[in-house]
This record gives C-alpha cells, structure tokens and sequence, in this order.
C-alpha cells in the first residue's frame, strides 16, 4: 500500500483505544510470549537461544525517544535476554522472579510514576498481578485466554512477530508522538 502524502502516517486505532491509551509513560513486557514466540529453544549443549523480533526492538527505542519507559519484566533470566535488554538501551528490568507486582511498584517508584501512568503487556497468569493495576493493559493474540479477558487491546501482530512494536505504535499514537518520529524518515533530507 503506497501513501500518496508523503509526511502522513497511515497507521491507525480505534478511537477508544486511543483515549484510553493516553498519558501512559511507562510499559511493563513480560519476555516469554510477549517479545518472543513463547518458543523455548535449547542447543545441544542444554544453552537456551531466544528469537527476537526487529519490529518490536525498533518499536521499544522509540518509546524511549518519546519519553515512555520500557521495563522487562520476566520470570526467567539468560544471557541472550540480557544481551538484547543492553542492545536495546533498557535500563529498567527485573528478570529471574515470578513475583512480577512488588518489581513493578518499585520501579513505578523509582521513576516517580504510578499505576495511572503505567501499562502491561503479558500472555499468561503470572503477568496478572501487574496487569490488574495498570490504567492500559495488552495482550498478543496467543495469550492465555484469562490474560486476553482482561487486556484493553488484543494485537493483531502474535508474540514475536511485531505485537510489541503494535503496542508501541500504538501508545505513540495515543501520545501524539508517532507523526513526529516518523517524518526524519520520510524527509527528503535524509534520503540524501
């Protein structure tokens, strides 16, 4: 699909989701079916590999430049989680506890936030005990069925493959940021 105006953007959501979305400065991910597949993938030597996806990576540096804080939240830690946390210049996570909810009020403390200002985005029960708080909650479109009852906005995009960079887009939009990040790359300066 090709748009004709140059310096228009062309994504959009529905207008409820939007204004419930507004105001969010922070976004808790859950990783395990949320920033990836859900997939657990070992080599033969018992090392666990994760599969990340380019979109959503893209999609959480420019929450970053718009002010919204990304937080990883995980039940599970591995060195390749962490390599992507670093690559991708987050500096808030809490990884190898399923005790989500006391990780989450403490970095709504640090950042001098609350629930208000936070969002969720999870696939399955533990993710709850956050979710239950958050003023906006998400969930991929292969989550848990009790997670997916209780989230504001079901992605198209499934777990892996684009729902976090959805998300993101979508908060941008909300946040009146996405026209404004977009338009350096659409600028005829920088194609030059």
């Amino acid at each position: 699909m090709r748009n004709s105006s140059t310096n228009t953007a062309v994504l959009n959501f529905a207008p409820d989701v939007l204004r419930n979305a507004q105001g969010i400065r922070v976004i808790f991910f859950d990783v395990d079916g949320v920033l990836t597949d859900g997939g657990l993938y070992f080599t033969e030597a018992g090392e666990t590999m994760k599969r990340f996806n380019t979109l959503d990576g893209h999609g959480l540096k420019l929450i970053q430049q718009a002010g919204i804080t990304p937080v990883i939240i995980s039940g599970r830690d591995s060195k390749p989680l962490r390599q992507r946390i670093d690559a991708l210049g987050i500096t808030h996570f809490h990884l190898g506890s399923e005790a989500k909810y006391p990780a989450a009020q403490q970095i709504l403390e640090t950042l001098g936030l609350d629930w208000q200002q936070a969002a969720m985005m999870g696939d399955d029960w533990p993710d709850l005990a956050v979710m239950q708080y958050c003023a906006f909650t998400c969930a991929p479109p292969n989550a848990h069925v009790e997670v997916k009852s209780r989230a504001h906005y079901l992605t198209q995009a499934a777990a892996g493959f684009g729902a976090v960079r959805e998300l993101c887009d979508l908060l941008l939009i909300a946040n009146g940021q996405y026209v404004r990040l977009l338009e350096p790359y659409l600028s005829s300066q920088r194609a030059k």
